[in-house]
């Protein structure tokens, strides 16, 4: 019988049927903030069957301009224009002809710091390179999630350590006192995958920090606490590929939002296809379009979407936690418009940020064809301030120990540098004798203390942003497998036998190789000349290179000798740069030394004197 209640009943699940046809579960950008040189913003909504609706904005001050509905229906882009510079709170409504189904609030913020302001990397700076997970846990409650496929496994030297972010902040002590003044980590950002998720180089979810590394207030409270003590924060980024696991891979926004999207296929790894002139284009495009590995699927950054989305979330991030650097993760293999794109983007709203691009080759012209200001074969121009100088680092590590010959040994660090012609900013470069990806430096110089020491005095002298991989203070080792030359910082977990942080436990070549450091990098910081001079070299002479930095009266003279013996150096050779100055002051044990005088490097060192 159909009574007049049974009607309205009906009626009633009719519209929650229908209400429940639609749901909102994301909308990224989460927020934005007032005041950018762009007015324009493009918000990424997903949820199910959202295409459907049609939104709506009734603030004044803030305009739709355009909705995109794409191939899947449960996403939408909208285009705004922020036409005031003011922070504000309103409501999108999502309407199904003109009824509201859904609403949904969106906040913009006014910004903490006008960029003119805002503290960047540069030439003063020493950057400490850390993998989170492998450096202090600070934290136990977040060693499991739940929600995370991989879990808690230390004795996996693969796996998931407990490392975190508040570990970091618990040592920023240490960092501060030991010299370094940026700290780069590994990337933060949600990498939910079924193992080998500890790196970070495989995003799942680019607007939120891991939560085994904590949160994204944590991942603030690091910049603000590095802030406080003079250290920078710099992100560690990833455009190029995503991890299997990102929530989009269960519902791709458009069918090109991958290359090679349904059609697996892997990267050559060949480099220099990007720059060869007699190349067909064919050949060029599975560089930059195939997929690094199966798990890493690789994005299409010529889809204008997706473009937009990495660049606001590339803003997005330097506003939020107050970034003084990027580095921009296997660089090359980007599209090279969208890296220009990208880059314009950053330098419109941040015009002093300085970021790193990562191009692993030996060969200087392949690394300077994207610094920004270099001169290219096809005028391309990609626009990034900084480059890690790989080739100065494969130079340096081979030349220290070869043999001196007119082919080997320390002269090659010389032709590298006299090759800075090259660069459209030299003393910009990331200069460095190790890092994540390589067999620790220690190991690599077969555990030559007088080694050890000569890369890190030459890295913290030669122009450029010295950095500096973590455990490298302390002389750690390591094989060529990841897991070993990534493993723990000793002390950053309870219970450690050895505890480099205070130095317990730690064997006399560690502490020896500690101290060094420690002196050299707290001269650094305060020496005018290596942080803000020009640099003079000379062609090397019998196994013996010397170069200077020199701003305004400071100068510093520089002498590596690579030889079995000591070496005497005539200072009157460098009489155009030191001119009239008489004397020179070892920065390692204050000896003075006359200049009248030919002076003795040691064999196997460097030698680094304050001239005056």
């Amino acid at each position: 019988m159909i009574t007049p209640k049974n009607i309205l009943v009906t009626i009633m699940l009719l519209i929650i049927s229908k209400l429940s046809a639609y749901e909102i579960k994301r909308i990224e950008p989460p927020f934005w903030w007032a005041g950018f040189n762009n007015k324009k913003l493009q918000l990424m909504v997903y949820g199910k069957d959202i295409s459907k609706l049609t939104p709506k904005i009734n603030y004044k001050g803030i305009q739709i301009n355009k909705v995109h509905r794409v191939d899947s229906p449960n996403y939408l882009f909208i285009d705004l224009l922020l036409k005031k510079d003011k922070p504000k709170k309103f409501t999108i409504k999502f309407n199904e002809a003109k009824k509201t189904v859904l609403k949904r609030d969106y906040e913009i913020f006014k910004r903490q710091k006008i960029d003119e302001k805002r503290e960047t990397l540069n030439s003063s700076d020493v950057i400490y390179l850390i993998t989170p997970d492998r450096y202090a846990n600070g934290d136990k409650k977040n060693d499991e999630v739940s929600s995370l496929l991989e879990g808690y496994d230390r004795n996996n030297k693969d796996g998931r350590h407990g490392g975190d972010i508040q570990g970091i902040i618990n040592n920023l002590d240490y960092i501060e006192d030991m010299g370094f003044t940026q700290i780069w980590l590994n990337p933060v950002l949600e990498n939910n995958q079924a193992d080998y998720s500890y790196h970070g180089y495989s995003t799942t979810d680019y607007y939120k920090i891991d939560p085994r590394f904590g949160s994204n207030k944590l991942y603030q409270d690091l910049s603000k606490e590095g802030r406080n003590r003079n250290i920078g924060l710099i992100k560690d980024l990833v455009l190029n590929h995503i991890g299997s696991g990102h929530w989009w891979m269960n519902d791709l926004p458009t069918d090109d939002w991958l290359n090679y999207q349904g059609n697996y296929r892997q990267t050559n790894h060949i480099h220099e296809t990007v720059y060869d002139p007699h190349l067909p284009t064919s050949q060029k495009d599975l560089f930059t379009e195939g997929w690094f590995v199966e798990t890493m699927p690789d994005l299409n950054q010529d889809n204008e979407f997706l473009s937009t989305y990495l660049i606001q979330a590339s803003i997005w991030w330097i506003e939020f936690a107050d970034l003084s650097g990027y580095r921009i993760d296997t660089y090359p293999y980007v599209d090279k418009n969208f890296l220009s794109q990208w880059s314009k983007r950053i330098s419109e709203e941040y015009p002093n940020f300085n970021y790193v691009g990562e191009e692993w080759t030996s060969n200087v012209a392949m690394v300077s064809y994207w610094q920004k200001g270099s001169k290219t074969y096809d005028d391309y121009e990609s626009f990034i301030p900084s480059m890690m100088d790989f080739p100065l680092q494969s130079a340096l590590n081979k030349a220290i120990q070869s043999e001196e010959r007119w082919d080997s040994g320390i002269r090659n660090i010389y032709r590298v540098l006299s090759n800075d012609f090259q660069y459209g900013d030299p003393y910009n470069l990331v200069v460095f004798a190790g890092n994540h990806d390589m067999i620790r430096i220690y190991s690599e110089l077969n555990e030559n203390m007088d080694l050890y020491k000569m890369a890190m005095t030459f890295i913290s002298t030669v122009r450029g942003i010295p950095q500096i991989y973590y455990g490298t203070e302390i002389a750690m080792t390591s094989t060529e497998d990841h897991g070993q030359l990534r493993k723990d910082f000793p002390g950053g977990w309870p219970n450690d036998r050895v505890n480099a942080f205070i130095d317990m436990g730690l064997k006399s070549n560690q502490l020896e190789a500690k101290r060094f450091l420690k002196k050299l990098l707290n001269w650094r910081k305060n020496n005018a000349a290596i942080i803000k001079g020009n640099m003079i070299h000379y062609p090397v002479r019998d196994g013996v290179y010397v170069y200077f930095r020199e701003y305004k009266n400071d100068l510093v003279m520089v002498a590596m000798n690579n030889n079995e013996k000591k070496m005497r150096i005539d200072p009157k050779r460098f009489y155009e740069v030191i001119k009239d100055r008489k004397s020179g002051k070892n920065i390692f044990n204050d000896k003075i030394y006359k200049l009248s005088k030919k002076v003795t490097i040691p064999a196997k060192t460097v030698t680094v004197l304050e001239i005056y």
